[in-house]
């Protein structure tokens, strides 16, 4: 294990944390309604703004499983999420220019912005196998999420004094703190990622590897075919995989939903804005602590446990009534959001090909983006013909119990078991297409 590698992977969460504290939730929301859109009215730029997200995440559905193929054929998933970092960090500085109006441009800079942090998460997310061997798993992934619950909460804090305090910065206005927020996001994200640039996991290019872009897109559209196909052969990892639709949607959901609904019961955007800095920095301690009993009890059982809170947060969240209510519940989202999101992806590195993993958590992020768009219609729904938005919450307990039901039927140890027999089996067919190629006289490796 190169624990340089390591090392350099968790602090990659620690960078691009501050974009999805910063930028998505606290910061541009407000900016894009109160400045890019200020020349449309409130309902129609909150429309804007979520047709953006759509497009964005429907830009990397559809993106990232064909370049998770790729990924996996040249062995470098590095050059990939380098790309993807560099978009997401040029499209965040953009933010800094928007002037009053400039919805459209704003608009196109989250998407590109979109792309690039969620489209270099899928390749991310699928390096763990190549750095840490499966019992490490649990704990890395976990202070990998830990890292960047400190990493995103610290510059937030600091974000948050320019746009509230820009004088102690030297600024003229709170203007002026926006813009300088959406930089230091920029150059956070740049910065911390350099380590992951010079020590990303590289495997062994695969024979299939094309000689031209041309012939990449084919054999990448080919073993994305396989890989819908084939995902069949491990009932495990489908079973893993209908779990973490459910239970993703139900997290998701909370996340997106939390401000709206907090806003609905009458508590303040500063007791808001408050409560997200105490879910970050309370995630931080119990991801890694929790991470150590997921490696010791295992990570199927603690991520049961972290959802079975979920179902306590809306229980306790339909109730909500006053923002000492609201900060409690912030801070038993910050306990279990964390553990429940990396036990989540060291449970997927365990049940898949190690050899795939790049196609495979495209797939993976591909269906879950689809399938995220039915708890924000649920909780819309119930909440629109109940005329409250607390049944709405209430209604989330379905994601979260579908999602426990699921995992109960996954069987760990036999989804690794058939993980590794198709590993067998690549290597095997790999071998004869070298012993193939040399007798021909035509190497297919680079």
């Amino acid at each position: 294990m190169d624990k340089r590698a390591v090392k350099a992977w968790v602090m990659y969460d620690w960078a691009n944390s501050a974009y999805a504290t910063t930028v998505l939730a606290a910061v541009l929301p407000v900016f894009y309604a109160s400045v890019a859109a200020a020349t449309v009215d409130k309902d129609t730029a909150a429309s804007y703004l979520a047709y953006t997200h759509s497009i964005g995440m429907l830009c990397v559905a559809l993106l990232t499983p064909l370049l998770g193929t790729l990924a996996d054929l040249s062995g470098r998933k590095g050059n990939f999420l380098r790309v993807f970092t560099i978009t997401g960090v040029v499209a965040t500085l953009g933010f800094s220019i928007i002037g009053e109006g400039d919805w459209l441009l704003a608009s196109a800079l989250l998407v590109l912005s979109t792309i690039g942090f969620a489209g270099g998460n899928t390749f991310y997310d699928a390096m763990l196998p190549d750095l840490v061997p499966a019992e490490r798993r649990d704990m890395v992934s976990s202070k990998g999420y830990a890292y960047g619950y400190i990493g995103g909460g610290l510059l937030l804090a600091i974000n948050l004094l320019m746009i509230q305090q820009p004088g102690w910065f030297g600024l003229p206005h709170t203007l002026a703190g926006t813009r300088l927020a959406f930089a230091s996001v920029a150059l956070w994200w740049l910065l911390f990622s350099i380590p992951i640039f010079r020590h990303a996991p590289r495997r062994p290019a695969s024979p299939e590897l094309p000689a031209s872009w041309t012939g990449y897109a084919k054999v990448g559209v080919r073993r994305l075919r396989q890989t819908f196909g084939q995902i069949r052969r491990f009932p495990q990892l489908l079973r893993m995989l209908v779990a973490f639709w459910f239970f993703n949607d139900g997290i998701n959901t909370i996340i997106l939903m939390a401000t709206i609904y907090g806003t609905s019961i009458g508590i303040g955007t500063s007791d808001l804005m408050l409560a997200l800095l105490l879910t970050q920095f309370i995630g931080f301690p119990c991801t890694l602590l929790l991470g150590a009993w997921a490696q010791r009890w295992g990570a199927k059982r603690v991520l049961i446990v972290s959802l079975s809170v979920y179902i306590c947060i809306v229980v306790l969240g339909y109730f909500m009534t006053q923002a000492l209510h609201f900060y409690i519940l912030a801070g038993l989202v910050g306990v279990v959001q964390g553990i429940s999101q990396s036990t989540a992806r060291s449970l997927f590195s365990n049940l898949m090909p190690a050899g795939r993993t790049g196609e495979y958590f495209g797939f993976v992020n591909i269906t879950g983006k689809f399938a995220s768009i039915f708890g924000p219609f649920v909780f819309g729904y119930v909440g629109q013909i109940t005329g409250s938005t607390r049944w709405g919450i209430l209604s989330l307990i379905f994601f979260f119990a579908a999602g426990i039901v699921m995992l109960l039927m996954v069987n760990v140890q036999r989804g690794i078991q058939d993980a590794g027999l198709a590993d067998q089996e690549e290597q095997k067919r790999i071998r004869g297409m070298n012993i193939a190629g040399n007798a021909t006289g035509v190497p297919f490796t680079h």
